[in-house]
């Protein structure tokens, strides 16, 4: 054995050499003695440049520059009620007691869904953002309450400036068509999360409505008349299984026209989710209904119950409307069983309104002189809050 502290060749067996070496290396401690020698410590290793926030994939500046416009067009939706501006940790609404005596806020959020899929392989981005504050705007409505406030979030791998305008624009120009201010949201990059060129979107909206005039669809009885209003397609449910069935099954690509649509695949997924909110506030400017189901996932088979109190059913008459083709087309192309698509699908139908058969005529009369397009579909009955479809 080698004496490190003398320089000498000292004879050793093998065994007490081994137990040496392995004591010295591996007790855990620094610095380490090897037979009364300390080791040193060893050093981190050295980084040639210091390690920004960029190199792990985001951008501030870009952000940064994105926001400065998101703050543009949001500030375009304000109104006296917006206390705070863009950039705060939280937005300030001032609610109006004076309008509103005994207010009740209502609530929801949603998001796009993967709808967002066509707008990429499309690129375009304006028209999802209308989409997102329709819908959440659809879901208080139907509950008598108008929109206050929108705010939404936004998530991508990296922050493309171009592509973020063009979304917070389409949420802009949604929130100032209903009457609601886009007072914040959440700009988000994260790298490593979502795939280059994706994103991901979601929205919630407050709104509000006095306490006596909150439609929960208690009062539906039977007898009840059920009116239709039309949707403009797919709106933003379904995409799943309707994406499968052209791109998969049928093999379209996204800008190849097609016959049975008399347009393209891609134009006919994108049309923007219909805003209810007109129509809505004549119905309850009149107190012309007792109860609204916003046609959403799950189709009429799944929201119409929603609305239903105990005891009643509704009678839906299959054929009373027109299907629009893209809904048929994708029944033919995979195969779909009725009782499936109508459970994924809209159908064409948005929205569904109960109407007291002793107001309906004067509802009917409201909207043949508004050249408001609405279909009759059933009726309500007793039964055990299901749909029926005849």
């Amino acid at each position: 054995m080698l004496d490190l502290r003398i320089g000498l060749q000292i004879p050793a067996p093998a065994s007490s050499l081994r137990g040496s070496l392995l004591r010295g290396h591996f007790d855990g401690r620094y610095p380490t003695l090897l037979h009364g020698i300390a080791l040193p410590e060893p050093k981190p290793k050295k980084v040639k440049s210091p390690v920004t926030y960029a190199d792990a994939g985001v951008d501030v500046s870009s952000g940064d520059r994105a926001k400065q416009r998101i703050k543009y067009l949001a500030q375009r939706t304000f109104n006296k009620q917006v206390l705070s501006e863009i950039g705060g940790f939280g937005g300030l609404f001032k609610l109006d007691l004076v309008r509103h005596k005994n207010p009740v806020l209502v609530s929801s959020a949603d998001g796009v869904g993967t709808k967002l899929k066509v707008a990429f392989d499309l690129n375009i981005h304006h028209t999802v953002g209308s989409d997102l504050v329709n819908h959440c705007v659809n879901d208080i409505a139907v509950q008598g309450a108008t929109p206050l406030f929108f705010m939404d979030y936004l998530a991508s791998s990296r922050l493309d400036p171009e592509v973020t305008e063009k979304v917070v624009t389409g949420l802009a120009e949604a929130c100032h068509a209903n009457g609601c201010a886009l007072i914040g949201g959440e700009t988000a990059q994260m790298p490593g999360f979502y795939a280059d060129g994706e994103y991901d979107l979601a929205g919630f909206i407050v709104g509000v409505v006095d306490k006596e005039k909150v439609i929960t669809g208690a009062s539906i009885k039977v007898g009840d008349v059920l009116i239709g209003l039309p949707s403009t397609g797919l709106h933003t449910n379904g995409y799943s299984l309707a994406r499968k069935l052209f791109f998969e099954v049928a093999g379209y690509k996204p800008e190849q026209y097609v016959n049975a649509l008399k347009e393209k695949a891609g134009a006919a997924l994108m049309k923007v989710h219909r805003s209810y909110l007109p129509v809505i506030r004549k119905l309850t400017a009149t107190d012309s209904t007792v109860g609204m189901a916003h046609i959403t996932g799950g189709g009429i088979t799944a929201n119409l119950p929603r609305i239903l109190p105990k005891g009643i059913s509704a009678v839906v008459e299959l054929g009373s409307w027109p299907v629009p083709a893209i809904f048929e087309h994708l029944q033919q192309l995979g195969t779909v069983a009725q009782d499936e698509m109508l459970h994924t699908f809209n159908m064409g139908i948005g929205l569904i309104a109960v109407i007291p058969a002793e107001k309906f005529k004067r509802v009917k009369t409201q909207f043949d002189r508004s050249g408001e397009k609405f279909f009759v579909i059933g009726r309500t009955i007793k039964g055990d809050r299901k749909v029926i479809y005849a």
